[in-house]
């Protein structure tokens, strides 16, 4: 079952038509939230986060988006789908009303929220190798919109692609400056004795919030220095681990790059951390 505009109704209903601005335009904003054990997982950075998004995107934020309200609704989709206790991924997805072309006739929205169950509450380290190349077909843009949340993602399908074709199980993205921007999966994050750095938003990341999570946690640590910064592909040798952030796979570890073998004691720490976070 999905909710469509507080309705729910079977995900084989035709709710959507071929007017949709999403499909159309790419007006679109989505969002992924982990459920734990019937609760909602950083919803309050969540929900800022996607009210700041449909403000840059100048959509028409209802009365009725309060943290409350929406948090009860995830509620009531998550009881339809008989997951009110349990473990889950929800996507939720918000695009501008029917009508107009590059113009919107409204920027009222409508939005589908879907619910996934998790075969278990805690992000797990994936096992084996996972080997990464650069893609360099295509560049992403440094600026506040590649910084959202949004379903405007051919960069990172023809990435997939191209992993796929030439034997990788990821790309990292790179802006016009060459710099490296994130995986086609999530933020991405270099460690290297103490130090661990992420690129900034302002190289043009998608604004993560487990990024976040994982940036308060090395923060706060005495085991780690953070830093945000450009990274350029040479530093991508040198580290002695990489990783992948979001909110879905928690810290995916990066075994290969090149002819660089990395370690994963930094990931496991991490995500023994954030795991704590979760459950706390």
């Amino acid at each position: 079952m999905v909710d469509f505009n507080g309705t729910i109704v079977a995900p084989n209903e035709l709710y959507l038509n071929h007017f949709n601005r999403g499909l159309r335009y790419g007006d679109v904003l989505s969002d992924t939230i982990r459920v734990v054990n019937g609760s909602l997982i950083f919803w309050e950075e969540h929900y800022f986060r996607l009210m700041a998004s449909m403000r840059i995107l100048r959509m028409e934020i209802p009365m009725h988006f309060t943290l409350e309200v929406l948090e009860s609704t995830f509620h009531n989709l998550l009881a339809a789908n008989h997951l009110r206790e349990a473990s889950a991924n929800l996507r939720f997805t918000i695009f501008r009303k029917d009508g107009g072309t590059f113009m919107p006739q409204s920027n009222h929205i409508s939005y589908i929220i879907e619910a996934d169950a998790l075969d278990a509450p805690e992000y797990k380290i994936k096992d084996g190798v996972y080997e990464v190349e650069l893609f360099k077909d295509h560049y992403v843009n440094a600026d506040m919109l590649s910084n959202l949340n949004t379903n405007n993602r051919l960069i990172n399908v023809l990435g997939s692609i191209y992993a796929k074709e030439n034997g990788y199980d990821s790309c990292l993205l790179l802006n016009a400056a060459k710099q490296v921007v994130e995986a086609l999966e999530g933020n991405l994050f270099l460690a290297q004795g103490k130090s661990i750095k992420t690129p900034s938003l302002k190289e043009g990341c998608t604004n993560g919030i487990v990024r976040k999570k994982i940036m308060e946690i090395i923060d706060g640590s005495n085991d780690y220095d953070l830093m945000e910064g450009a990274i350029s592909p040479f530093e991508l040798q040198k580290a002695d681990e990489l990783f992948i952030t979001n909110t879905i796979i928690g810290i995916l570890p990066v075994t290969k790059y090149r002819q660089k073998r990395f370690e994963s004691a930094v990931s496991n720490d991490l995500l023994g951390k954030l795991n704590a976070l979760i459950q706390a």
